[in-house]
């Protein structure tokens, strides 16, 4: 049996050619120019050479260019590997080699950083800069997206890709604390964006969403895109969040589904309280990537009348394992029930299971669970024992089937929605010369949850200063990495048995 996540946009071209699919500021494009921009896409990277199941990155925004050129990729049966936009050249060039990605997809603004590391990858054969408008330009490196599009033909037979072939391989360093590139399936992605569709959020070709949640990130793909496309819906796109454009934005396309992270919510619900906004078209407000502040909940729905929903995923399961069901059966503080053809159960240390109340690790095994590890066997084998998917958190489940997240067993921290990972700041700063040890824990944060907070131990005092080691961090890592707050100490808190102690440092003010 043939499955091509392509799919998503292709049945709803057929049936809904007309309709409106893709929207940014004045532009609209329908279901059938989506889809034939897509087969552009595809005679792309057949003229490079590109086969079926070969690797094929793309560092782009929230444009409808996303869209086209990620069905494009799967319509010509390769495996799409999607970047943070936020990434420095270190982590592009490490994600391109250990996926073996033959052609980038990068979008103008981000060149720089992109160009670096294609330069030092060693199997990406070709640079494709894609540019806002459709005029070719001259990019000083790599070739014009415009220009290639304009020459390359609008039929395509799409690939017949097997259910189990790779479709989309997402980079995540949950759970093992090590970047890995989760491999997800056509059957996968498909079937969750489906049960997202058909058994959670229930879409509608008459609804209409604003992406804002980043489309490399596996929440907003799923359930912005693959589910919003099968459906046949209008999905507006947004570059950048920005909340006021978002309130003006949901009165006149009327949207009637919003899906955007905690903090997402708190810049709405504290934008501008002199003016107010009408989401009356609203029927669905849902949240999901980090944990949902119950006074945050209250606020918004005190200010819009509307009930957030929660929602719980993992880049690993494609990314939806549960959901509260609808604003009758909602619970607050709870991440909901397991969706359709999903299985979540909470298992102690000796790997049986939990009674009702009870805490201990959230497992899942469904449709949605990945195919492992690209190329990491071991790291595979950690997470994926007797069948079933270990998440690395740590819950519990009422009588009724509801699941609370209580904490992490993993050391990580959730800013703004995004996972940030200690261990792989505290391996940059400790690269320094200068700096002899580093400790990163998260600290409290009413705005984005949590902040990031390094704890470092210099090889010489007063060698390097706050700013010289934070202009090092912002040339390393991702903005969202880089912490915010740094304290230099002359040593790092340690147990009896020399390890280095975490909860003390949690424990300081400074």
């Amino acid at each position: 049996m043939a499955l091509n996540l392509a799919d998503c946009l292709e049945a709803s071209a057929e049936l809904f050619p007309e309709r409106v699919a893709a929207v940014m500021d004045d532009f609209r494009m329908t279901y059938a120019e989506l889809a034939a921009a897509a087969r552009r896409v595809a005679n792309i990277l057949a003229s490079k050479g590109l086969q079926r199941g070969e690797k094929v990155a793309m560092m782009l925004p929230n444009t409808p260019h996303f869209p086209i050129i990620y069905y494009g990729i799967l319509y010509a049966g390769a495996t799409v590997v999607p970047l943070n936009v936020a990434l420095r050249r270190r982590e592009i060039e490490y994600q391109l080699d250990d996926s073996g990605a033959r052609l980038l997809f990068v979008w103008q603004d981000f060149l720089e950083e992109a160009a670096h590391a294609f330069e030092q990858a060693e199997q990406c054969e070709h640079l494709v800069v894609v540019e806002p408008l459709p005029k070719p330009s001259h990019p000083a490196m790599g070739e014009s997206f415009a220009a290639l599009f304009a020459a390359a033909a609008a039929t395509f037979d799409v690939a017949q890709t097997l259910p189990e072939e790779t479709a989309v391989i997402m980079y995540t360093s949950a759970i093992t604390g090590n970047l890995r590139g989760a491999e997800l399936s056509h059957c996968n992605l498909y079937l969750n964006a489906l049960a997202v569709k058909e058994y959670v959020l229930h879409y509608q070709p008459e609804d209409a969403f604003i992406a804002a949640l980043p489309l490399f990130h596996s929440f907003g793909q799923t359930c912005m895109m693959n589910a919003a496309f099968i459906a046949g819906s209008k999905v507006l796109f947004v570059p950048r969040f920005d909340a006021g454009k978002v309130l003006e934005i949901i009165p006149q396309e009327n949207i009637t589904i919003l899906a955007l992270v905690p903090t997402m919510y708190y810049f709405l619900v504290n934008f501008r309280r002199e003016q107010e906004f009408s989401l009356n078209s609203l029927r669905l407000a849902v949240t999901g990537g980090s944990a949902l502040p119950l006074e945050l909940a209250r606020e918004f729905t005190a200010r819009f009348g509307i009930a957030l929903l929660e929602g719980y995923g993992l880049t690993e399961t494609s990314p939806v394992v549960s959901f509260n069901p609808s604003v009758a059966e909602n619970k607050p503080g709870s991440i909901g029930k397991p969706i359709w053809g999903c299985r979540v159960r909470i298992m102690r240390e000796d790997g049986s299971f939990a009674a009702p109340g009870e805490e201990g690790e959230v497992v899942v095994r469904g449709h949605n669970v990945m195919k492992g590890y690209h190329s990491k066997p071991e790291a595979t084998g950690q997470t994926m024992l007797g069948g079933w998917f270990h998440t690395g958190d740590l819950g519990h489940m009422d009588e009724e089937g509801y699941i609370f997240l209580t904490g992490l067993k993993k050391d990580m921290l959730i800013r703004a929605g995004m996972n940030v990972y200690p261990r792989e700041i505290e391996d940059v700063l400790q690269a320094h010369p200068g700096i002899l040890e580093a400790a990163v824990i998260g600290m409290p944060d009413a705005v984005r949850g949590e902040e990031v907070k390094a704890y470092i131990v210099l090889r010489r005092p007063a060698a390097l200063t706050e700013k010289e080691i934070s202009t090092y961090c912002r040339e390393q890592l991702a903005s969202y990495k880089c912490p915010r707050r740094i304290v230099v100490m002359d040593k790092l808190p340690r147990d009896v048995a020399g390890r280095l102690n975490k909860k003390a440092l949690r424990l300081r003010n400074d």
